[in-house]
C-alpha cells in the first residue's frame, strides 16, 4: 500500500528514545464541522499491553485508524515507532500487525498456503533482532491451527477463523500489533489460550500490544495499562488498579451471622474485618469484601465524564446503584 503523504509534517524520529513506541500529542480529528477527538495524549512503551477503551463514537476506531497510517489526522504530532504515520513506509508497515474484528477473504485458501503467502511479504523486512516471518508450522501451533493447516478457510467454524485472523496479524512478527475485539467467536478454552499467547509477545518478544475491547474483564486480565477515551478525550490512563483506586470510596464488606445478613461500607476494610472477626470469630460465614473493579471504575469515570458528575459522587453509583 502506498503511503499517505502529509504536507508539512517531518518524518524524522520523534524522540532518541528507542523504548517509545507510541508518541501521542494533542492529536485532533474532526470530520467536516464535527470534532471527534479534542486533544488526545498517551505513550506505549516496548512490550506495554494498553487497552484502548471508552463508549461508541468515542473516536477508538478514529484514533487507532490514524496511528495505523490508513487515516489524516486534522493537528497533533503523533509517531508511531519513531515515525509520522501519515508518511510510514513499507518497511515501517512491515513492523506493524493488525488483527481486524472480521474478514471474509481469501476463502478458497489452503490455511497453510495462506500464511506462508503473506509471510513472504515480510521476508525482506527481517533484521538481526527479529526474524520475518514467522515459521508456518510453529505459526500454526502458535495460535491452535495445526491440525487444520491443509483445510480451506471458508471450511473453519467461526472460532478457528478468529484464530486464523490472529495469525495473520502476527505472521510477520509485528513489533507493534493492534487488536479489535480480538477473541469474539473464542469458546473459553479459546480465550485462556489467547490471552497467554499475547502475554508471551509482550514478555518474550516485546511486541506492544494496543487492543480495543468491549470486554472489560479481558481488558483488566491483560492490560498493563487502561486508556479510557471519552467525549474525545482521554479521560484516565492507569492500571486496573490505579483506576479502580480512583473511584473505591468505601469498601463493601458482607457476611452472615447467625442466619442472619449484614452489610457494612467502611474506609478501611482491613481493620472492620479484624474487629469482626475478634469480637464474632466462627460465628462470621459467608464473609465477603468487595472494592470496585476495573468496570466499576470504567462505569464511574465515563458517567463522570458524560454527567459532569464529580469522581466522588460517579464512584457512588457502583456503590447503591443511585444516579440521581
Amino acid at each position: 500500500m502506498t503511503a499517505v503523504e502529509l504536507p508539512g509534517v517531518d518524518a524524522a524520529p520523534h524522540a532518541p528514545d528507542d523504548h517509545l513506541v507510541l508518541d501521542v500529542r494533542d492529536l485532533r480529528m474532526r470530520y467536516g464541522s464535527v470534532d471527534v477527538l479534542h486533544g488526545v495524549d498517551f505513550t506505549a512503551r516496548r512490550g506495554e499491553v494498553l487497552a484502548l477503551l471508552g463508549p461508541n463514537g468515542a473516536g477508538k476506531t478514529t484514533t487507532i485508524e490514524i496511528l495505523e497510517g490508513f487515516r489524516l489526522r486534522s493537528a497533533g504530532d503523533v509517531r508511531v515507532l519513531g515515525v509520522d504515520p501519515g508518511r510510514g513506509d513499507e518497511r515501517w508497515r512491515a513492523q506493524m500487525g493488525v488483527v481486524l474484528q472480521s474478514w471474509r477473504d481469501h476463502g478458497k485458501w489452503r490455511v497453510r498456503d495462506l500464511l506462508a503467502h503473506l509471510g513472504d511479504f515480510y521476508a525482506p523486512y527481517a533484521t538481526d533482532r527479529i526474524r520475518r516471518p514467522w515459521p508456518v508450522d510453529e505459526l500454526l501451533d502458535t495460535v491452535g491451527l495445526a491440525v487444520h493447516a491443509e483445510r480451506r478457510v471458508h471450511q473453519l467454524s467461526g472460532g478457528q477463523r478468529r484464530r486464523l485472523d490472529v495469525a495473520v496479524g502476527i505472521v510477520g512478527r509485528p513489533e507493534l500489533l493492534f487488536l479489535d475485539e480480538p477473541t469474539v467467536g473464542f469458546d473459553p478454552a479459546a480465550r485462556r489460550e489467547f490471552h497467554e499467547l499475547v502475554h508471551r509477545l509482550a514478555d518474550s518478544d516485546e511486541t506492544t500490544i494496543l487492543l480495543t475491547t468491549h470486554d472489560l474483564d479481558e481488558a483488566e486480565k491483560l492490560a498493563d495499562r487502561i486508556l479510557i477515551l471519552a467525549g474525545g478525550r482521554i479521560i484516565a490512563d492507569g492500571s486496573p488498579d490505579e483506576l479502580a483506586r480512583r473511584v473505591a470510596g468505601d469498601a463493601e464488606i458482607r457476611w452472615t451471622r447467625g442466619g442472619e445478613r449484614f452489610v457494612h461500607a467502611a474506609t478501611d476494610a482491613t481493620g472492620f474485618v479484624r474487629e469482626l472477626l475478634r469480637q464474632h470469630g466462627d460465628a462470621v460465614r459467608e464473609l465477603e469484601v468487595r472494592r470496585a473493579s476495573l468496570e466499576d471504575a470504567y462505569m464511574a469515570l465515563v458517567y463522570e465524564q458524560e454527567s459532569g458528575a464529580r469522581v466522588g459522587a460517579a464512584a457512588r453509583v457502583w456503590q447503591t446503584g443511585d444516579e440521581r
